[in-house]
């Protein structure tokens, strides 16, 4: 039997063992060796996959791999309870996010409040991102390298975020996370699933085109209510 796998099932029956000195000092430089390793790695060149919040949040400051970064005046990571139930996902920054480098402000960020105040939640209970986290020039819709190249750090959000309903506001972050095409008036009202993990996905209208549209209001009222019966299911 192999010595390592011998000495993991006498730990683990309470047997104790002894080493060599030798076996002992062997055991020391590799343990050493392993923290040095660690201590050294550059959260810089670490895969997105690996970081933490806070790495995370420097990789996306620093983020320069399209072009959004030669006009955007800061990036905007994301808001909220980072142990938050509930995860809403927009599209990308506008002017008003550029300028304070938070999701959702401004008149849609408000209404966005006051839909989230409609299920009894506040925005300091759940967490807001965006597909994007650098403002398209003139609000226009993000470009697929663009997308490409910026949701993994959304996906790390997720995976950090572990959350318990994701909502989708608006067409451009809803053809992503479902990967579809198909309309907003097709898709809304219906539970989804998050790609290959169990996390129940809900689609919305965008606070902005509610703006626009206040008669489609009682449909997104109707998207929330939805959101609020997978929460109180799950609690």
């Amino acid at each position: 039997m192999d010595h390592a796998l011998r000495q993991h099932y006498l730990t683990a029956m309470g047997i104790q063992t002894w080493q060599t000195r030798d076996q002992q000092a062997c055991q020391v430089v590799t343990e050493t060796q392993h923290q040095t390793q660690t201590a050294t790695i550059d959260p810089a060149t670490m895969p997105v996959a690996m970081l933490t919040w806070e790495q995370l949040q420097q990789r996306v400051q620093a983020c320069t791999q399209c072009e959004l970064h030669r006009s955007r005046t800061q990036t905007v990571f994301g808001v909220g309870d980072r142990q938050a139930n509930l995860l809403i996902v927009g599209e990308a920054p506008g002017a008003h996010e550029d300028r304070q480098g938070k999701p959702f402000v401004g008149r849609a960020g408000q209404l966005l409040n006051s839909m989230l105040q409609a299920i009894g939640l506040n925005r300091e209970q759940v967490y807001i991102a965006n597909i994007l986290k650098c403002r398209p020039p003139n609000n226009r819709d993000p470009k697929p390298e663009e997308t490409r190249t910026c949701t993994p750090f959304l996906e790390r959000q997720v995976a950090l975020l572990a959350p318990k309903v994701i909502l989708a506001v608006g067409r451009i972050a809803t053809h992503y996370l479902l990967n579809t095409t198909s309309s907003m008036g097709r898709l809304r009202g219906k539970r989804y699933q998050f790609r290959d993990t169990e996390i129940p996905l809900i689609v919305s209208y965008h606070p902005a085109y509610l703006l626009r549209s206040p008669r489609e209001k009682m449909k997104s009222y109707a998207d929330l209510l939805l959101v609020k019966q997978i929460l109180e299911e799950i609690n």
